[in-house]
């Protein structure tokens, strides 16, 4: 049985983020780890904070703190998110930790002797009114591919092409807005990408029939312009120090001065990649099980691992490429010795009524916000049924309302409130004897395995929105059996009839809490104490539904739980919509 690992896409640290970045990566991981759990896999789900980088040097200016300081206090808000969020997460690290930088700077040293990083003098802009180098996402300007004019100088947001700040038409600076900048010499590591082209086109074709299109358009469509050396390093004070002095010599003996490369980092394109391992090992370290991480990335030991990436499609290119290069050059040295993604599953956009969620611009709903409104299972439930896979999808506050009533409240809780209270009404609090399954409950018995089985492909699939699908109609299933079965109607001329219903619903409420535990966790948790079923009954129901109808016998004990869900009125939809902005 293969073990899995799974990384999700770094939340940067600047800020609390919003629905668009929990749904593009570390929501739909969540929920593929969890299912993974529940089918009694070793998983390994690995996230962190992304720390380096300009973006936090300013956003720390503006609270006026240290950045190390705000990067820490920031880390921390995040990961209470994260577990108010029910993101299960077996480490939660940071980028900026002393793992991320061993490992980095392993990786850069193994390149470097390998040959596959250079130095070159590199043609750098300068903010004369902010007086220092500024990173290529702090110069926008117009794209001279596709005529956006806000893109960053690292990459177009609207076509997703990677640039560089000298390829933009009318830079500026993004912290000023002063187009006072001039470019200067500066010299830097590149990472010779160039010359991984060929296998990096045989790595991406051999997973075309398996990644999803909005990954292999983008990969390809960079492999198809020309691959791009790339740099790797950059004129800042915040991040992983370019320390060069154990580099040794590259093949054409080559060696680095340590004196010019102080005050240069790497660039955190560069290094947050890595921190997937780096936080692994973090894990291993809080652990004191020390090299405990390398079974999971590094061969032999991860030779039974496969290893899946969630991300946003602007995420995609470094992914493809980027880090894949670091991986491949360092396997030409190292032997082959790192493990390499098996499966990248990228999302598009999460818009906010047609327009972009944005950290910068506060517009859209964002995590801790959201969490003030109603708890976490209303959004996941949401946000995983309406999950943008193929094209993007648009959240107002009509639909949420819409779905969440009609979904939750009305299919879900309904079914569970009805069943359980008439339950303890006539029968106490136990699962009532008496009576034989017949075509109802057959008929619910094939209905419930097809559903289980399409549900369960789904997600081994990574196809959330058609699992959620499938997991609405287990739902409705549940409410159409109740409906012909009508206990609270044979009661009155067959009590046994009536008593083999109501054990087989509570039955499918095991059922439906155990499905229902990747996608709303709480919700789950709670209809499996109420009806009181233990570790050896939340197997994943593969078994034949007659089965899985029967597991808790008569005699065992169950509650009724408070009411699941609330409805959204409208005129609180209208005051959200109020608070938030009703569009783009």
């Amino acid at each position: 049985m293969s073990r899995i690992l799974i990384t999700s896409a770094l939340p940067y640290i600047n800020g609390v983020k919003h629905l668009g970045n929990l749904i593009g990566s570390m929501l739909p991981a969540d929920v593929f780890a969890r299912y993974q759990r529940a089918r009694g896999r070793e998983t390994m789900f690995v996230c962190a904070t992304d720390e380096h980088g300009t973006p936090a040097e300013l956003a720390a200016l503006e609270a006026g703190l240290p950045v190390a300081e705000y990067c820490r206090r920031e880390h921390e808000v995040q990961a209470d998110l994260a577990r108010r969020w029910g993101l299960s997460f077996d480490v939660f690290g940071r980028s900026s930790s002393p793992q991320n930088r061993d490992l980095t700077l392993h990786f850069a040293r193994t390149l470097w002797r390998g040959g596959f990083i250079e130095v070159r003098s590199t043609r750098q802009v300068y903010s004369n009114a902010d007086r220092r180098f500024l990173p290529d996402r702090y110069v926008i300007g117009t794209c001279p591919h596709c005529g956006y004019d806000r893109a960053r100088g690292d990459q177009c947001e609207n076509c997703t092409r990677v640039l560089d700040p000298t390829d933009l038409i009318e830079p500026r600076s993004a912290v000023s807005g002063s187009p006072d900048i001039e470019v200067r010499d500066s010299k830097h590591l590149f990472l010779k990408q160039s010359g991984f082209s060929d296998d990096l086109r045989a790595w991406i074709d051999g997973k075309a029939d398996t990644w999803s299109n909005v990954v292999i358009s983008i990969a390809r469509k960079w492999l198809d312009e020309g691959l791009r050396d790339r740099g790797i390093t950059r004129d800042l004070s915040w991040g992983v120090p370019v320390e060069v002095a154990d580099w040794g010599a590259n093949p054409a003996g080559e060696t680095l001065d340590p004196a010019d490369w102080a005050g240069k980092v790497f660039y955190v394109w560069y290094d947050a990649p890595i921190e997937y391992i780096g936080a692994t090992r973090e894990w291993a370290d809080a652990k004191g099980e020390g090299d405990a991480w390398e079974r999971w990335w590094k061969q032999p030991g991860a030779a039974d691992v496969r290893y899946v990436e969630f991300m946003g499609k602007d995420n995609v290119p470094f992914h493809t490429v980027g880090f894949p290069v670091t991986i491949m050059g360092a396997n030409r040295v190292e032997n082959r010795a790192w493990k390499l993604v098996d499966d990248i599953k990228g999302f598009n956009w999460l818009t906010y009524y047609g327009g972009k969620f944005s950290t910068s611009q506060k517009r859209g709903v964002f995590m801790d916000q959201a969490l003030e409104i109603l708890p976490a299972d209303y959004w996941r439930w949401y946000l995983i049924a309406n999950a943008p896979e193929s094209a993007d999808s648009s959240f107002t506050w009509e639909h949420f309302a819409a779905t969440v009533n009609k979904d939750l409240a009305d299919v879900l809780g309904n079914f569970v409130n009805r069943v359980l209270k008439f339950a303890v009404s006539k029968f106490g609090g136990q699962i009532p004897d008496g009576g034989k399954p017949g075509p109802a409950e057959n008929d619910l018995a094939a209905r419930l395995e097809r559903l289980v089985g399409q549900y369960t492909l789904h997600l081994e699939e990574m196809q959330f929105r058609k699992a959620a699908q499938e997991l609405r109609a287990v739902w409705v299933a549940a409410n159409e059996y109740v409906a012909v079965a009508a206990p609270w109607t044979v009661i009155k001329t067959d009590p046994a009839a009536a008593a083999c219903a109501v054990r087989t619903a509570i039955n499918l409420i095991r059922v439906i809490a155990i499905l229902s535990g990747p996608i709303v966790p709480e919700t789950s948790a709670a209809l499996l104490r109420a009806i009181g079923a233990g570790p050896q009954q939340t197997a994943w129901p593969l078994g034949k539904a007659v089965d899985e109808l029967s597991q808790l016998k008569p005699g065992h004990p169950f509650e009724v739980p408070p009411v699941m869900f609330a409805k959204l009125a409208a005129e609180e939809v209208e005051a959200l919509e109020r608070r938030f902005g009703g569009d783009s």
